[in-house]
């Protein structure tokens, strides 16, 4: 993985420095709150409903077991003994105190890591697939171009004040593991017909209160002109985008009211312009971060073990039949390790928990663990004769929960419980579906199912593309849950459908088994899934099974 230059370290030390300064003078009064708000944001810290929350940078989702064992320390030693991983791929600590947050970015200095521009109208922390340089079906690791953009984007002058925070995420396969059609640019690797490796660029796609997936303005992009691209897009939203209201700051909005086309032509325009002035990005910097991202030396033998556990254990087998996927050397296994235990937080991991998974990082996963946007932790090299071995760990850490891609495998945002924004809760209903489900014991007779749960119209909680949204509103001072259908995001991605009206907090959860009984009634068999039925069948069979044939709520009432 990339390590840091003499450069980073300094830039990163000296961000610290400024930091401990005006949070000193915020707490002497020298600073108010107004005054404080933007510098404090710049670094990561929100003052949430409770608290502040520091919201940690982790690039592409990318860590080793030294920075994950620090994340730990920092856990226990500053807030309440855990952290919640987001689906930015950051991790949040909800209860730190604002005299200790200096303290804390320094200890993420000591390991390479900070929060910078996790907050602002700026280009925020850039994402990637978590499976990188272990996917099978990847034509390229993604993370070198994901590394380049964090070092074009981090400080850029021209783009500290843009109209909106401006999200990038990058894809090195055909099946999008990164969202990238959810984000204001993303980046999709690709070949020509030259087999030359490069870019289709997506723009214009984002979540929140009107949400849009990102159209095509480049079906390939040569990877040497990556960053000049980049910068006519920024400039043209820059110069182009709304400010005269928030909610229409986004660049899918200026999309859709430009018109694609228009758009496209001002940004190959400024593209011209700076490609002539660009001098390329030197070649020992593509080499220097080619190199940290070399595949690890992998150990090629064959072991009946992994085999052999499967057949003895079938408590493992399921494991592996949901947490393993395909690593592009076949004597390695790519385990996920869920963050969702049943009726538990999505996303939270114990300090404790923390410092097994660095564990099992150094000793088996050569040294690296990546945090995906769907809120788990990936150990991306795993030798197939060590994973009984890991399995077992894992269960001793209350980590080996087997549901990776099912229905408790739900994303949820923070919700009402912490967040400042929020206008409903989010984490009781994760936890009261899951464990409904695992009362019926039907989660594998269901298979494939992504339930995605935001407690506000930000749609942190990536509602929009889950197969079932949930999105929490208040609605005259009671919590109340609209559901969508046929969200997707995907490579084919899809922005999911209102059903109707919302429903109580205590509603909702049987809304959700009906619609799953009409899916199970509905499919052709059990390899349709619940996504291929939806698309099939239409909404309407399953606005049936909730609201009733006359528009009543069937199981509301």
């Amino acid at each position: 993985m990339y390590r840091y230059n003499d450069f980073d370290e300094a830039f990163v030390r000296n961000r610290v420095a400024e930091f401990r300064e005006q949070v000193r003078r915020r707490i002497d009064g020298s600073l108010t709150e107004d005054e404080f708000k933007p510098l404090r944001l710049k670094n990561g810290l929100y003052l949430q409903l409770h608290a502040y929350m520091l919201r940690v940078a982790i690039p592409y989702g990318t860590l080793n077991s030294r920075q994950m064992r620090q994340l730990a320390l920092i856990a226990e030693r500053f807030d309440k003994g855990y952290g919640h991983f987001t689906t930015r791929q950051n991790i949040q600590f909800n209860w730190p105190r604002l005299k200790d947050v200096p303290d804390i970015l320094e200890l993420l200095a000591d390991v390479e890591m900070h929060s910078i521009q996790t907050s602002g109208n700026c280009i925020r922390n850039v994402t990637a697939d978590h499976f990188a340089g272990a996917a099978a079906d990847e034509i390229e690791d993604p993370r070198p171009t994901a590394e380049l953009v964090r070092q074009w984007s981090t400080d850029h002058p021209e783009f500290q004040y843009l109209p909106r925070k401006f999200k990038i995420a990058v894809s090195g396969s055909p099946n999008d593991r990164a969202v990238t059609k959810a984000n204001d640019i993303g980046l999709r690797m690709v070949r020509n017909e030259a087999g030359e490796p490069g870019y289709e660029v997506i723009v214009g796609g984002g979540l929140g209160r009107t949400p849009m997936i990102g159209k095509t303005v480049r079906e390939f992009l040569p990877k040497d002109d990556l960053l000049p691209y980049l910068e006519a897009i920024l400039q043209v939203y820059n110069l182009s985008g709304r400010r005269d209201n928030k909610y229409k700051a986004r660049i899918k909005i200026l999309v859709h009211e430009t018109g694609l086309d228009e758009l496209k032509a001002r940004i190959e325009d400024a593209f011209e312009r700076q490609k002539r002035a660009f001098p390329g990005v030197p070649a020992d910097l593509i080499r220097q971060i080619e190199e940290a991202f070399a595949p690890p030396e992998f150990e090629n033998t064959q072991s009946l073990a992994y085999e052999q556990a499967q057949a003895d254990n079938p408590a493992f087998r399921s494991f592996v039949e949901t947490n393993v996927a395909e690593h592009r050397n076949p004597a390695y296994g790519i385990v996920t390790v869920s963050l969702k235990p049943i009726g538990g937080t999505p996303g939270d991991a114990t300090a404790e928990q923390m410092r097994v998974l660095a564990d099992l990082a150094e000793r088996y996963g050569h040294d690296e663990l990546r945090v995906s946007h769907e809120q788990n932790i990936i150990l991306p090299h795993v030798r197939k004769a060590d994973v009984p071995t890991v399995y077992a760990a894992l269960g001793e850490a209350g980590l080996a929960t087997a549901n990776i891609g099912l229905l408790s495998d739900i994303i949820a945002c923070p919700g009402m419980d912490y967040c400042s924004l929020a206008t409903a809760r989010s984490i009781p209903v994760a936890q009261a579906i899951s464990k409904r489900f695992d009362e019926l014991n039907l989660e594998r007779e269901i298979g494939p199912l992504k339930i995605k749960i935001s407690g506000c119209i930000n749609a942190c909680g990536h509602h929009h593309v889950g197969h079932i949204g949930i999105l929490g509103l208040d609605k005259a001072g009671r919590e109340n849950y609209q559901i969508t259908l046929g969200g997707d995001g995907t490579e084919s991605a899809t922005i999911g459908e209102r059903t109707g009206p919302g429903f109580d907090a205590e509603d909702i959860v049987p809304a959700i088994e009906a619609i799953i009984e009409a899916y199970l009634a509905l499919r052709e068999d059990a390899s349709e899934t619940f996504l291929e039925a939806y698309r099939r069948l239409g909404a309407e069979p399953f606005k049936q099974a909730i609201y009733g044939e006359n528009g009543d709520k069937a199981r509301a009432a």
